[in-house]
């Protein structure tokens, strides 16, 4: 690493250290440092974001064994992070794999118990609920129907200074088994009085990764599929079959071009790219919505409060009160219209559900279509204040 000195015009090395030498320890320094910023080890990719669910974590059965940090990624997956400083050991990858091993067995309930207690730990005035805070991580309204831990799904990130081959050797041949394994290199560095820290991901290469993950799923996908997901697909693809066709039969021609999904949305195009109108199907809910979805955060909260502005107009339209989501601390924002039911997988209750969601999206668009040529116009003559992400 190199300090650039722009009066003289050249390179300045920066002294490398050992934690060793700093005096700092793994699991009072290092641990901390990965547990309040685990995202250090994602380069902050919003998709790949990691929320730690709890630290020196000894909730196995039969052993005293603390596995350093557990997370969990955007996608509901167990991440498990062991840390070393100076020097990998030989041992980091067997160590890793038993915890692996250890939180293969963890179910959504003991999940939820886990983050709990660290969340009860922590030095908060308004006490916060495990449940509520992993959903709003996952972007779902509720963890009903989320699968967490699924099986074959943990992930590994291993931490040192230096790897041994040994274990980078080792963690290269798992990953062709399909697991996910990553190992991070970090250095530090003194400059002056001040320490810096240098997170560098080495296997798998970064220009590599995705190409193998990629590989790795889908020679995982094609192996295993579980019969409850197969289930709930088949029964959102009938479910969504009959509602399109009750639509068509109501010469209602928004979703005219929109096949039947396996997924509890069906999204159709408003006209404007990134903003949508979507039908929501749900064991526990159903809904409509107007969905704000641009990359760029601004122009959805822009979006949002152009039609905010015309609030009276458009619920007069609708025939009812909607509910206006900014979904603070969010990219998106939301207009919605819901009905909570009970076991909507159960087909003696599809008509009824039906009829109400044609009912309500043919009033939204009613009430929305009208505004969409001018929100369009807005947000051009936005375009030289908001720059849109690419």
């Amino acid at each position: 690493m190199f300090r650039l000195d722009l009066h003289e015009n050249c390179l300045q090395p920066v002294q490398k250290v050992s934690f060793s030498e700093l005096n700092l320890r793994e699991r009072c320094h290092l641990q901390e440092w990965l547990a309040k910023h685990p995202n250090a080890l994602t380069d902050d990719n919003v998709d790949d974001e990691l929320l730690i669910i709890q630290k020196e974590f000894s909730g196995f059965s039969d052993t005293n064994e603390r596995l350093d940090l557990l997370a969990i990624d955007k996608k509901g997956n167990l991440v498990i992070i062991e840390n070393k400083l100076d020097d990998s050991g030989r041992d980091v990858v067997w160590q890793a794999i038993k915890y692996t091993g250890y939180c293969s067995s963890l179910n959504k309930a003991q999940i939820v118990s886990i983050y709990q207690d660290f969340l009860n730990k922590q030095q908060c005035e308004q006490k916060r609920d495990a449940a509520e805070v992993l959903a709003d991580f996952l972007e779902r309204d509720s963890l009903d129907e989320v699968v967490l831990n699924a099986a074959q799904s943990q992930r590994v990130i291993l931490v040192a200074a230096r790897f041994r081959k040994e274990v980078t050797n080792t963690a290269l041949w798992l990953m062709g088994f399909g697991l996910r394994i990553q190992c991070f290199c970090i250095t530090p560095y003194k400059m002056e009085t001040e320490i810096l820290l240098d997170i560098r991901q080495i296997i798998p290469p970064p220009e590599a990764e995705e190409y193998m993950i990629n590989i790795s799923e889908k020679e995982k996908e094609e192996q295993t599929s579980t019969g409850e997901n197969i289930k709930r697909h088949a029964i959102r693809k009938k479910f969504w079959t009959e509602l399109l066709q009750k639509l068509q039969e109501k010469n209602f021609p928004l979703y005219s071009n929109v096949s039947p999904s396996i997924d509890h949305w069906l999204a159709a195009g408003s006209g404007i790219s990134g903003m949508h109108y979507s039908l929501i199907f749900g064991n526990k809910l159903i809904r409509v919505e107007f969905y704000f979805t641009r990359v760029n955060a601004l122009i959805n909260s822009f979006a949002f409060q152009w039609m905010l502005e015309r609030k009276d107009t458009i619920e007069q339209a609708f025939g009812q009160s909607l509910e206006w989501q900014p979904l603070e601390g969010k990219k998106a924002c939301r207009i919605q219209c819901e009905k909570a039911i009970t076991q909507g997988f159960s087909e003696e209750n599809w008509q009824e559900m039906q009829n109400w969601l044609c009912e309500h999206i043919i009033k939204l668009e009613k009430a929305i279509h009208p505004h969409i040529a001018g929100l369009k116009n807005a947000l051009q003559s936005q375009r030289h204040e908001i720059e849109e992400d690419n």
